[in-house]
């Protein structure tokens, strides 16, 4: 008769999670833990804490959450809380852009509060790009999936609302952080599936936001049917359909057939 295969000893994980205030770290975290979503903001005041289980490839897990307060008068509170973490929150709310433009600034500060290179690097990041539920967007999918990548940090879009992308972001943050600690404490390699450049994103961008059709093509007043047609078949070759799978290239692609054909009228 065999004998069974001796049970995995439980594991205790540090999870932390970072981000500007109101940015809906703790509603992320409360819909997860409690299957609930708390209208009412409530400012996090220094740190909260909470402790859930869970079991991840037959293993049971004990996460200890502690939920940062992102206002910058709490970074005294906050800054001894960063070493040992083993996973992280970086969350940001798609409607302000400057929460996700600060998400360069609270990666530089986990740096600099963990301070050792390496157990920072073997941090599993899950980026969650929040609030999705609510209209509307000022950061696009794309612009956070390429932020994200950069880093070698998971990207997720969610909403605490209503759940959506809630539970995949826990698991897929959970089964990184075991599988670093069955690894040794060294994170598996991140595999990026983008299929798209952060150029690329770009380009998308000044398309939609530019004013006029000189500024899409990145041309100035006066320029010649030349320049327009130089500047269509850069642009055409990071565009067209066939080969970019970046969202909203398809409509950015008509946008630079429409600017193109409006302003050779006016060379004409």
């Amino acid at each position: 008769m065999e004998k069974k295969g001796r049970m995995k000893r439980p594991l205790r994980v540090k999870i932390i999670s970072m981000g500007n205030a109101e940015a809906g770290k703790s509603c992320i975290i409360k819909r997860y833990c409690e299957k609930r979503f708390v209208s009412k903001y409530l400012a996090t005041i220094g740190i909260d804490y909470g402790v859930t289980k869970v079991n991840i490839r037959d293993r049971d897990i004990k996460v200890n959450i502690f939920d940062m307060a992102g206002h910058p008068i709490f970074y005294e509170v906050r800054n001894e809380f960063y070493r040992d973490s083993q996973g992280a929150l970086l969350v940001f709310d798609v409607g302000d852009r400057v929460s996700f433009e600060s998400l360069e600034s609270w990666v530089q500060e986990m740096q600099t509060e963990v301070g050792d290179r390496s157990e920072c690097d073997n941090i599993v990041v899950c980026v969650c790009a929040n609030k999705i539920d609510q209209k509307p967007r000022a950061v696009d999918e794309a612009e956070g999936r390429i932020w994200a990548d950069s880093h070698g940090f998971h990207y997720f879009e969610t909403s605490a609302q209503t759940g959506e992308g809630i539970n995949d972001m826990f698991q897929a943050l959970f089964e990184g952080v075991v599988t670093t600690v069955e690894n040794g404490g060294k994170k598996a390699p991140f595999q990026t599936q983008l299929g798209y450049t952060k150029e690329q994103i770009e380009v998308i961008q000044r398309l939609k936001n530019s004013k006029s059709d000189y500024e899409r093509l990145g041309l100035v007043p006066g320029a010649s049917k030349d320049d327009v047609n130089k500047a269509y078949r850069r642009l055409a070759v990071l565009l067209h359909p066939d080969k970019n799978v970046a969202p909203g290239s398809e409509e950015a692609f008509k946008l630079l057939v429409s600017a193109r054909t409006a302003l050779l009228k006016r060379c004409s």
